[in-house]
């Protein structure tokens, strides 16, 4: 006669499915922010094999971020009508798909169209895996599952340029697209076996269609102008109409987030004072990182000639600090506050900044100047980007954990645009002998953005994990879980 399993065998075996849906929506979210940073480090590769300028360029990276992060929202209204686990499911498919597409792509304007295509099924993934795993744990640890989500994403966008170098390098900068396509068909596999099907049945109709427009569209045109600045010159009509029209739609954006009957952006969210400190900070600190990490490969194989492999190489100690300490720091800030860590990061990033631009001449000395440096970046960003995304939602109910994640996601992605379109600008098109020069002026401009998302945060009652006495207590609209 069979012994009957013991009551800790169904517990026991929960919390092991608990993991494994972790750990699967984790590497669904590692690989899609992986692809906001592998081409770094293959942008003069890319360059030179379609015969365009940096700026050209620079939209295969801004395009995107730019639909990625107005699709993040939308995404996961969607994902409650019909489903997260087929809408995450349909999100890996179509990223493969549109990954083939960039791997592919015949010249510039093609790869420009297909990443923001690729962006599309990216944004599925996001909002789907945080949202799939959040059922799985008790409330009172679905803030340790999203820091441990938070520092995935946080880990792939720091090692992007170290793998896209190792494929661009051995293979084609073409293989750092055409890897995704196994990575997703293996996920999607274990997917259909693993995930559960949830959606909201209270959930109907799409986000507000000119919302999604219009998050899309102000960023888009302020990074225009901020890009075309310094070749047309700022008093450009073309310049000026795309500053001008940035700043007139952002109020439209607003207005209609406040009265569309679905509206793209929950502006209640807002009224949380930590949720709102958080997501200006994050907008900040992204806009430093993004545009670092891409002025760091350039600078390393422009003016110290290192190959794409060696930039890379050049660059690990960085990301390896980030993965180290990304989980930990996220543990400290559940313990401590979230403040004291954030602020550490920002100082540690300003200062690492600050020492490229003090350190760093046209004469290569890695070990001694750029060394030190790397590794201070590296605990600058581990002690940031994870904490952030678990303390964007702390002081929320655990119901708009998901909603929450999805809104810190899209400032990030648009602080990336900021952060490449800021760059661009700053470098301009230097000359032989002023270009060490132009790239210390970039990293002076983004260790006071950096400092400035450290700044923000010092307004008081900035609290622990897991605190929601400042959530605000209407009912979670359909959609919104």
């Amino acid at each position: 006669m069979s012994t009957p399993p013991s009551v800790t065998d169904e517990p026991a075996e929960a919390k092991r499915h608990a993991l494994r849906v972790l750990a699967l929506g984790s590497l669904g979210v590692f690989v899609v922010f992986l692809d906001t940073t592998i081409v770094n480090v293959a942008f003069e590769t890319i360059s030179r094999s379609f015969d365009t300028t940096t700026g050209h360029l620079a939209w295969v990276l801004n395009a995107y971020s730019l639909v990625f992060a107005a699709m993040l929202i939308p995404a996961g209204r969607l994902a409650d009508r019909y489903g997260r686990k087929r809408v995450f499911l349909i999100g890996l498919a179509g990223f493969a798909a549109m990954s083939a597409l960039c791997g592919l792509a015949p010249n510039a304007g093609f790869l420009i169209a297909a990443r923001a295509l690729q962006a599309v099924f990216a944004a599925l993934v996001v909002p789907t895996s945080i949202a799939l795993i959040l059922p799985e744990f008790p409330a009172a640890r679905r803030h340790v599952a999203v820091g441990t989500w938070g520092a995935m994403g946080a880990a792939a966008a720091a090692l992007g340029p170290t793998i896209g170098a190792l494929l661009t390098e051995y293979a084609s900068w073409r293989w750092i697209f055409l890897v995704n396509v196994p990575i997703c068909a293996v996920m999607i596999f274990f997917g259909a076996r693993l995930l559960r099907e949830s959606r909201d049945p209270q959930a109907s109709g799409i986000p507000d269609p000119i919302g999604v427009v219009l998050v899309a569209a102000v960023p888009a045109l302020l990074s225009y102008a901020i890009i075309e600045g310094p070749s047309r010159g700022w008093s450009d009509p073309w310049v000026i109409a795309g500053f001008v029209l940035a700043a007139a739609l952002l109020p439209v954006f607003v207005r209609r987030s406040a009265t569309a009957a679905r509206p793209v952006m929950d502006l209640a969210l807002f009224k949380v004072r930590q949720f709102r400190l958080v997501n200006a900070a994050t907008l900040l600190f992204a806009t430093a990182f993004y545009g670092m990490l891409l002025s760091n490969i350039i600078f390393l194989q422009t003016e110290w000639h290192y190959s794409v492999l060696r930039a890379a190489l050049a660059s690990t100690p960085g990301p390896l600090v980030v993965t180290l300490i990304a989980r930990p720091a996220s543990k400290l800030a559940d313990s401590i506050g979230y403040r004291p860590v954030l602020l550490a990061g920002a100082v540690s990033w300003a200062a690492a900044a600050a020492t490229f631009a003090l350190a760093v001449t046209s004469s290569p000395h890695w070990a001694t100047h750029w060394l030190p440096a790397s590794v201070l970046l590296g605990i600058g960003i581990g002690l940031t980007l994870p904490v952030q995304s678990g303390a964007a939602v702390a002081s929320l109910p655990p119901a708009r954990y998901g909603l929450g994640s999805a809104v810190n996601a899209s400032f990030r992605q648009l602080g990336a645009v900021l952060g490449i379109s800021v760059f661009v600008a700053v470098l301009g098109t230097p000359g032989a002998d002023t270009a060490v020069g132009a790239f210390h002026r970039v990293w002076w401009v983004f260790a006071a953005i950096g400092l400035a998302a450290g700044a923000v945060l010092l307004a008081p009652r900035l609290g622990r994990g897991g605190s929601a006495e400042e959530a605000p207590a209407e009912p979670v609209p359909a959609g919104a879980r």
